[in-house]
């Protein structure tokens, strides 16, 4: 059934001119159909390069409308509307704005979690895989204001020491993780690695053997010498690090509160082989932007991938 699903999915992306973007988050059937798989940084590099006429982002909201306003000419098709995103949802854009306002003379760097009105009111956008060196590339004595994700913030503060006011939102994913779980776990796997994303609360990382973006932890499991991680992120990437080291083990990282062995994003998971399939069908759950709302929030991602482009974050 799921092989009859996928080669008429791929018959309509053939005819259609259509690209399908997954990010690392997605159930692994996802990941092994699209065409590129990355985190957010690599889907908003890859958006601005495709030549298809149709981007069916496979992910969620935010990630959509990112690929929306850097291709204002395209459809860009999100599978499930409902698939939004906790940490953009911490950060409303009414709230922000008169945060920004209470402040001023701060640059705003914003994580490119957030909504695209949220964007608008941004200096320079940001993802994981490239905060630290974002905010370490503007002059030293200048003013920060940093949002939404406070846990990576305070870890970005914490290794640049710049004056950064952090607004207090959150990922759901990130934030359930529990310490005396991990420790739990490291007894039982002693020689396993910790890997964890910043956006992990700071007792999280202070254990971590290694913290990075999701993009730079599948590197790290590649290339480092252990044969055993316990990974403190969204469990989606551990398919990709097991299909790139197969003779590795790696072990999803506990949530606090479930009897669950590894910790999911529910907008993630939202997306299905069968609504892929559906949005390419009817062209149907299309993102449509404001052009004057798309055009202020396309000035902090450009700018974003300008200094990760001369910094060669790739």
């Amino acid at each position: 059934m799921e092989h009859t699903l996928i080669r008429k999915i791929k018959d309509v992306q053939s005819a259609k001119n259509a690209v399908i973007m997954a990010h690392y988050y997605q159930e692994p059937e996802i990941q092994d159909l699209a065409d590129f798989v990355g985190d957010s940084l690599a889907l908003a590099q890859k958006a601005v390069e495709t030549s298809a006429d149709v981007i069916v982002l496979a992910g969620v909201n935010f990630m959509a409308e990112t690929a929306k306003i850097l291709n204002p000419s395209k459809k860009v098709l999100l599978p499930d509307p409902e698939a939004g995103c906790s940490l953009a949802d911490s950060c409303p854009a009414g709230q922000f704005e008169a945060f920004v306002k209470a402040h001023p003379g701060h640059t705003v760097i914003t994580y490119v979690n957030t909504t695209a009105a949220v964007k608008a009111l941004s200096d320079i956008a940001c993802t994981s895989s490239n905060a630290v060196q974002i905010v370490a590339s503007l002059p030293e004595h200048e003013k920060i204001i940093f949002g939404p994700d406070r846990n990576l913030g305070n870890y970005i503060k914490s290794l640049t020491h710049r004056d950064m006011l952090v607004w207090d939102g959150a990922c759901h994913v990130h934030e359930e993780f529990s310490l005396e779980k991990i420790l739990e776990l490291k007894k039982t796997h002693p020689e396993a690695k910790i890997l964890a994303h910043p956006e992990c609360p700071k007792p999280v990382l202070i254990v971590a053997d290694h913290i990075g973006s999701t993009a730079a932890l599948l590197h790290f499991s590649k290339t480092d010498t252990a044969r055993e991680y316990i990974v403190a992120t969204e469990s989606g990437i551990l398919h990709r690090m097991q299909k790139e080291s197969p003779h590795k083990l790696f072990i999803p990282a506990p949530p606090r509160d479930s009897t669950c062995a590894c910790n999911n994003c529910r907008y993630m998971k939202m997306v299905t082989l069968q609504k892929i399939y559906d949005c390419l069908c009817n062209e149907s759950n299309e993102v449509i932007l404001d052009e004057a709302l798309r055009t202020k929030a396309e000035k902090p991602i450009r700018r974003m991938l300008e200094i990760s482009n001369q910094l060669g974050l790739v």
